[in-house]
């Protein structure tokens, strides 16, 4: 079992990483001093409710003493709304949840960040834990960010709210579908690009490893990846400067997913905007011309797509990323390479450089 540290001023926490950690959630809540005189409230979805990881969290509970309800969001996407954040606000209330509950977060990225934002704003704030079932929540799971969306809108109401505690459990990657782990290679990668050649280089060496969620491979990814953001989030835990550096990709990518009303998963169109970003990169002349192929060429080893979809317009996807969080007075900002391991953000991009770089990237 690794653990790893996450030192945000006045909320350090713990990241447990390996397997069998959800049967022992119980014992880990004893260990962070949750009480069993309130009632909890687990919050996961249907694709989760069907694979056996609820019950194994439940027994442990249960075997402990702590009481809890259970609140079961639709799988996808679409459930980060402000509508089904109402109907959970309504489960904790039902509940009896006071302000010394818990809720736990057991799922993917979109139940992660839709049972933070709930543990954020029930009752101004009660404390959550994360358990991580996905890939791809190694990055969501870690530094604190919150939301829900708008319509056309990714994560435009949250708040940063930063966990008891992440207990990420290995042997739940092992119920996932290659195409859920793929996604999830797209933010280990990322964090490879953005901050550790050494790390890059090793994702490449091993992916068809990663795939097969081989144990030992598997946890010494998740490490060094969420040991990545912990460094990240620990500087700068408001996103106010460096953290900005995890939002490679997501420009780009947001605005693709949100627009592919998420046919595109989260990994695929970060993916998708890793590759346009790293082609940014060059055309503004800030890194060596190889990089735009390296980057394109580790995506598609993961299997992850590199092309937008031909049929979204360059205007839309323009107004997407203009209503990004990071844009400033409609111009737009993004995080690009100078090079492997290394990046800058850049604000003011011109459009017409970004538009060249989508006409070269659709199909």
């Amino acid at each position: 079992m690794v653990r790893e540290r996450v030192d945000v001023a006045g909320h350090p926490y713990e990241i447990v990483i390996g397997p069998a950690v959800l049967a022992r959630t119980g014992t880990f809540l004893q260990e962070l001093g949750v009480t069993c005189s309130s009632k909890h409230l687990i919050v996961t979805d249907t694709n989760v409710e069907r694979t056996g990881h609820l019950e194994k969290v439940t027994s442990s509970l249960t075997e402990l003493g702590y009481t809890y309800d259970v609140h079961v969001i639709p799988a996808g996407e679409e459930s980060k709304s402000l509508a089904r954040a109402g109907e959970a606000f309504e489960a904790a209330y039902r509940a009896g949840l006071d302000r010394r509950s818990v809720v736990l977060a057991l799922g993917g990225g979109v139940v992660g960040d839709f049972a933070g934002f709930i543990a954020a704003t029930y009752m101004r704030g009660v404390d959550f834990v994360q358990l991580p079932t996905t890939l791809l929540a190694h990055d969501s799971a870690v530094g604190g960010k919150v939301a829900v969306n708008l319509p056309h809108a990714k994560n435009m109401i949250g708040a940063f709210h930063q966990p008891l505690a992440v207990l990420y459990d290995t042997d739940a990657l092992k119920t996932l579908p290659v195409r859920e782990l793929r996604s999830g290679l797209a933010e280990a990668i990322k964090h490879g690009l953005i901050r550790d050649a050494e790390l890059f280089a090793w994702i490449m060496e091993r992916v068809e490893a990663i795939l097969r969620v081989e144990d030992d491979v598997m946890s010494e990814l998740l490490a060094r990846s969420c040991r990545i953001k912990a460094e990240v989030v620990s500087a700068d835990e408001r996103e106010n400067g460096v953290r900005a550096i995890l939002n490679f990709g997501h420009t780009l990518g947001h605005a693709v997913e949100s627009l592919m009303e998420y046919e595109y998963t989260h990994g695929e169109s970060v993916a998708i905007g890793m590759v346009a970003a790293a082609d940014l990169s060059v055309q503004l002349g800030l890194c060596a011309p190889e990089l735009s192929s390296v980057v394109e060429q580790a995506v598609a080893k993961a299997g992850l797509p590199t092309r937008i979809p031909a049929q979204l317009s360059t205007e839309d996807l323009l107004a997407a990323m203009r209503q990004d969080k990071k844009a400033t007075g409609g111009t737009l900002t993004f995080v690009l390479l100078t090079g492997i391991g290394r990046v800058d953000i850049v604000k003011q991009v011109p459009e017409d450089a970004v538009r060249e770089v989508i006409a070269r990237r659709k199909g």
